[in-house]
């Protein structure tokens, strides 16, 4: 069994990865552990799988799993964590935005007993504004959600063998890794690195992706925007009564007064608004509830290599989708 594993979701890296497979053997080479490269192909379209399959064929200690269409980067992980064998489990990207050269670090942390260590990026090179908004929102996060979720925290972390085990053990759908990392515990340590810009491609993380990903993030750890819609409906109730008093008070001292047309339409539509955000709250929650009572697989794999059996909760899948002769080269 090898003593560390390193997981790598990949969406269409075609042009970094052999570079990306190059350099991380560079780094894990010396330390003289034995070590396994599980890559996860999730559904690129760009020839990444091919690439994959020959460098799997080149290096016995490489293993892929290709997705049968894009899945997205949680079920990518959980594949790869899956796969995984290793007493120590290393997470990263192939865009190179995570240096392998600073898996020894994370591996010397380790061995002085820590469960997760986690490689914090600064924010070097990033434009203003979104580097404003994204203080911005990790300090909502922080505020809001039951889990503590650290600006430049994110995938590139070394997890002991039984923190692995603890988030294959967490069965939800909707899965947000970010918060699921600090929610399993354990006795973990951070270190920062200078961000360093992708060697080759485009970021697959626009604005629109990166927002949804935000709202999930939100949503899947806390139940305050909920409470947040109660509070706001009953403080509205006190406004409202406030109001209302005034008005008849108003009446009884001056006679009856007209109330304005434009206070009027104003109320209107500012409850109208909160009414709709309100149930736009509870619709995602329902929303989760729903997916979540399906059950269905995290992803179907398309292919595997010879020596990367599929979990036992794939098996159906892949006998349904693929055939009982199809799943593996």
């Amino acid at each position: 069994m090898p003593q560390i594993s390193v997981v790598v979701p990949c969406f269409n890296e075609s042009e970094v990865i052999e570079t990306f497979h190059s350099e991380l053997l560079a780094a894990l080479d010396p330390t003289g552990e034995s070590f396994e490269i599980c890559y996860v192909d999730d559904g690129s379209g760009d020839g990444t799988r091919d690439l994959l399959k020959k460098l799997s064929d080149g290096d016995l200690r490489a293993r892929y799993t290709s997705f049968s269409r894009n899945f997205g980067k949680e079920s990518a992980m959980l594949a790869g964590l899956r796969m995984s064998r290793g007493d120590a489990v290393v997470l990263m990207d192939a865009d190179l935005q995570h240096p392998p050269a600073l898996i020894p670090r994370m591996l010397e942390l380790h061995r002085h007993g820590y469960d997760q260590v986690v490689a914090q990026r600064d924010r070097t090179g990033e434009g203003m504004v979104r580097t404003a908004l994204s203080q911005a929102y990790y300090r909502l996060v922080r505020r809001f959600m039951d889990v503590e979720v650290v600006d430049g925290a994110g995938d590139f972390r070394l997890l002991s063998r039984r923190a692995v085990d603890a988030l294959l053990t967490l069965p939800e759908s909707n899965r947000f890794s970010k918060g699921l990392f600090s929610w399993i515990g354990f006795d973990t340590v951070s270190f920062s690195y200078e961000n360093v810009r992708r060697a080759a491609g485009q970021s697959k993380w626009g604005g629109r992706r990166l927002l949804n990903y935000g709202i999930d993030g939100l949503l899947s750890f806390n139940s305050r925007p909920l409470r947040l819609a109660i509070h706001t409906g009953l403080w509205l109730v006190l406004s409202a009564l406030a109001y209302a008093f005034w008005i008849i008070a108003n009446v009884l001292a001056n006679g009856v007064d007209t109330p304005g047309y434009a206070t009027l339409i104003t109320a209107m539509v500012g409850l109208g608004g909160i009414q709709i955000a309100t149930l736009g709250v509870i619709g995602e929650y329902v929303g989760r509830i729903y997916h979540e009572s399906k059950h269905r697989p995290h992803y179907v794999i398309r292919e595997t290599d010879q020596s990367a059996a599929p979990a036992a909760s794939d098996l159906s899948v892949l006998s349904a989708v693929t055939g009982p002769h199809e799943g593996r080269r």
